[in-house]
C-alpha cells in the first residue's frame, strides 16, 4: 500500500490526492457499517460524510501504526457512537414487544417512534457483484433481521459485535479503538452475541432462479390486480406483515388478507403498480397507488423475505422519502394500453 504520509518533499496537494484515492474505495463498506450501527440509511449517509471529513482533517496525523482501513473504520465507529449517544434505538413493529394486532381495527401510525429503515442495495453494492461468495457474506451482514436485532443492543455492544464478528478485528484492536480493556471487549461481545442470537431470525430455506422469479412475478401480478386471495396464497403459513410507522403487526395469511381487504385504499385492478428494487440483500418493491386523478404516486416500499414455503415476511415502509433513497420515480407514467 502506498503511504499516505508521502515524502517530506510531497506537496499537500499530492498528499490529498493520494489520500482521496486510497480512502474512496472504502466508502460503500463504511456506508454499510454506519447503517448497521444506526439502522438508518439517511443517518448513515450523513455519518459517512462526517467520517471522511474527520479523516481528511486528521490525515497528517496518520502514521501507519495500523492499516488505513482500520484507521478509517475506527473513525467511522466513533463517529457513530457520538451520534447515537443522545438517540433512541430504531425498532420494527415486531420489536416493540406487543402481540399481533387485530386487522379489524384501523391501523394508526405512531410518528413518535424513530423506525428502522431499509438499506437500498445500490447504496452498498452499486451493480451486482460478480463474486457470489463475497455477495453472500455482504448480504448476510445487512439482512434486515440482523440489523433489527442489533437495535436491541446498546450502541457500544453494537460497535464491539460489528468490529469483532463482521469486520473480524482482534479483541486488542477493538479495545484500542473504543478505549476499552480486552476483558471489557470480550464480556461485551459475549452479551451482544447472546442477545442477537435470541432476537435474530433464521433465514428461511432459500429459493432462487426461475422458482424465485416466478413467485415474485406472481406476487406483483396479484397486487396489481388487487387479488387478495392470490396475494396470500403466495404467503407462508406463519407469514408476518409489518408496516412502519404503524406499530401494529399481523400474523398469518388470514389476518394479512383481512388487513389488505379492509384498509388498503386500492379500489380494484390497476389501482396499484409495483416497481422492482432491492433492499438489505432481499427483493423489494416500490408500490404506487392511484390518486383521484388516476396518477400513480409513492405509497409504500415493501421488502420481502422469501423462502421455500413462500413469502415469509413483508415489511412495508410508508412515505415518499424512501422512494428518493431507492432512486424510484416520484410518479409513474401511465401504463400502456
Amino acid at each position: 500500500m502506498t503511504s499516505v504520509t508521502g515524502s517530506s518533499a510531497a506537496s499537500d496537494g499530492g498528499l490529498e490526492r493520494d489520500f482521496a484515492a486510497l480512502v474512496e474505495p472504502m466508502r460503500r463498506e463504511i456506508m454499510a457499517h454506519c447503517y448497521r450501527m444506526t439502522g438508518s440509511v439517511h443517518d448513515a449517509e450523513d455519518l459517512v460524510q462526517e467520517t471522511y471529513l474527520r479523516a481528511w482533517r486528521a490525515m497528517h496525523g496518520f502514521e501507519n501504526r495500523s492499516s488505513l482501513r482500520t484507521w478509517m473504520f475506527r473513525i467511522a465507529t466513533n463517529t457513530c457512537l457520538t451520534h447515537l449517544a443522545a438517540r433512541s434505538r430504531r425498532p420494527l413493529p415486531t420489536g416493540l414487544g406487543a402481540p399481533a394486532a387485530d386487522p379489524a381495527h384501523e391501523p394508526r401510525p405512531d410518528e413518535a417512534v424513530t423506525w428502522l429503515e431499509p438499506l437500498p442495495d445500490t447504496v452498498v453494492w452499486g451493480n451486482p457483484t460478480t463474486d457470489p461468495a463475497v455477495a453472500a457474506v455482504d448480504r448476510e451482514s445487512v439482512r434486515l433481521a440482523f440489523v433489527a436485532a442489533l437495535q436491541h443492543l446498546t450502541a457500544r455492544q453494537r460497535a464491539v459485535l460489528l468490529l469483532r464478528d463482521v469486520l473480524a478485528w482482534s479483541a486488542a484492536e477493538v479495545a484500542d479503538a473504543l478505549d476499552m480493556t480486552v476483558a471489557g471487549v470480550n464480556s461485551t461481545l459475549q452479551r451482544a452475541r447472546a442477545n442477537v442470537a435470541r432476537l435474530d431470525r433464521e433465514a428461511p430455506g432459500e429459493i432462487e432462479g426461475e422458482r424465485l422469479r416466478g413467485l415474485l412475478d406472481a406476487y406483483v401480478a396479484a397486487f396489481e390486480a388487487y387479488d387478495v386471495p392470490a396475494i396470500v396464497e403466495l404467503m407462508a403459513a406463519d407469514v408476518v406483515w409489518e408496516m412502519p410507522p404503524f406499530p401494529g403487526w399481523y400474523a398469518g395469511p388470514a389476518d394479512v388478507a383481512a388487513l389488505i381487504s379492509t384498509w388498503c385504499p386500492a379500489s380494484g385492478p390497476g389501482s396499484m403498480r409495483m416497481v422492482p428494487t432491492a433492499a438489505n440483500g432481499a427483493p423489494a418493491y416500490g408500490l404506487y397507488m392511484a390518486g383521484a386523478d388516476g396518477a400513480h404516486r409513492p405509497f409504500q416500499v415493501q421488502v420481502l423475505e422469501v423462502g421455500d414455503r413462500g413469502v415469509g415476511r413483508v415489511t412495508a415502509w410508508f412515505g415518499p422519502r424512501l422512494f428518493s433513497a431507492f432512486g424510484l420515480p416520484d410518479e409513474l407514467e401511465p401504463a400502456e394500453a
